[in-house]
């Protein structure tokens, strides 16, 4: 009965932190994502001449983008969830934004 409590006092203690280091990972993907994005655009802006306040999609960005299937969601947002349209990549000289909302998502490249 003392092994059961035992076991039970470190499962309690333990998944909680397993819960933070999971979205904080999550926290980190989502940041390096953000900042592929941007790359992407800057590139894409080198490449074909945009300025500031160019407008682009996701097709403009595949080329620059090595996987872009893994890159163009939130991996906080829920697997049913997971689009382009989790992040909104602004125009040229701007910042990617993570939309999905929550204390696990929302997450800019300023805000780590």
């Amino acid at each position: 009965m003392i092994v059961v409590a035992i076991i039970g006092l470190l499962a309690a203690i333990a998944v909680p932190a397993f819960m933070k280091a999971r979205n904080n990972a999550r926290r980190s993907a989502c940041v390096n994502n953000l900042r592929l994005i941007e790359a992407a655009k800057d590139n894409y802006a080198i490449d074909y001449g945009g300025t500031n306040g160019t407008t682009l999609n996701w097709d403009n960005l595949c080329f620059y983008m090595k996987d872009l299937t893994n890159k163009c969601f939130c991996p906080a947002a829920l697997s049913t969830a997971r689009s382009p349209t989790n992040y909104n990549m602004g125009v040229v000289g701007s910042n990617a934004l993570c939309l999905i909302v929550g204390d696990t998502g929302g997450h800019t490249t300023t805000n780590r």
